[in-house]
């Protein structure tokens, strides 16, 4: 989604920001827009913003980045009523909360009112994140002219625009984002579990059961008196379990490969003890 800006007037200074308190805005902006003075400076348009839906405000407005102000008259809802209409093109602005009084010093000057976007139309309209605070004067500069049926309420309030965060939503996607970065740490850290060892050691022979005892493999390598046919066949017996652990395990290396070789037939297990090792072969 692009980012919503006004049209920032290049009249402005370089490094300009308004954030006017909202006394400012009623002492300086409003009453001058009411009375027909200028403002001090001209960023405020005039802009009807109740023929348009909240979105597209910020290309109307003058200046802004996340926030768009605008003077707007209000219109009635009823002929004969004070109830101000709050419809929009594909919605309606709906008050929250209770009204702010304005003073400036001990006098009381004007009301701030809180409203927000739902979509559709009442009462099962959808509620958006776009908020307006609407600011009018405490008594009115200037009577709306009720001649000829006029539906006219105010000549101008002044409107403050914005789309608020939505917390929660922020909230899950940074849960989401945790863990998604602990799933990927728990992965890496099984994989480099279940990893084969680059070097395979006797010992790690041994607890294969691929190799004999360890008077055989420190023993001399010429034949041993002492060696035992039918031991010996007991060791034989377990290689293809050694073979079938080390697939699971994984895949031996590349570099040890040929040298593993488990190829013990009756005939030399009788004749001399075969022991196996991934670098030597002791016969």
């Amino acid at each position: 989604m692009a980012k919503m800006v006004g049209k920032n007037s290049s009249n402005l200074p370089p490094g300009f920001r308004f954030h006017p308190t909202d006394e400012e805005l009623i002492m300086y902006y409003l009453r001058n827009q009411a009375t027909s003075r200028p403002c001090p400076v001209s960023i405020i348009p005039e802009v009807d913003i109740y023929k348009f839906d909240p979105w597209q405000l910020p290309e109307k407005a003058e200046f802004g980045e996340s926030e768009w102000y605008f003077f707007t008259p209000r219109d009635r809802k009823y002929p004969n009523g004070v109830r101000p209409n709050r419809a929009a093109v594909s919605g309606y602005w709906k008050a929250t909360g209770t009204d702010k009084a304005i003073c400036s010093g001990s006098k009381y000057v004007g009301v701030k009112k809180a409203l927000v976007f739902y979509k559709g139309r009442p009462p099962k309209g959808i509620k958006t994140d776009w908020i307006m605070h609407e600011y009018r004067l405490n008594e009115s500069r200037s009577q709306p002219n009720k001649q000829n049926g006029s539906m006219r309420l105010d000549d101008w309030v002044l409107c403050r625009i914005y789309k608020k965060k939505n917390v929660a939503r922020i909230m899950e996607q940074q849960e989401e984002d945790s863990r998604a970065q602990k799933q990927d740490f728990n992965d890496a850290s099984a994989a480099e579990t279940f990893k084969f060892p680059r070097t395979c050691s006797l010992s790690n022979l041994w607890q294969l059961d691929c190799l004999g005892s360890i008077s055989q493999l420190l023993g001399d390598n010429a034949y041993n008196s002492n060696f035992d046919p039918q031991n010996t066949l007991g060791h034989a017996g377990n290689v293809p379990r050694a073979i079938e652990k080390l697939q699971l395990v994984g895949e031996v290396p590349h570099q040890y490969a040929d040298s593993v070789k488990f190829q013990v037939t009756q005939s030399n297990i009788l004749n001399k003890p075969v022991f196996v090792n991934p670098v030597f072969q002791f016969q």
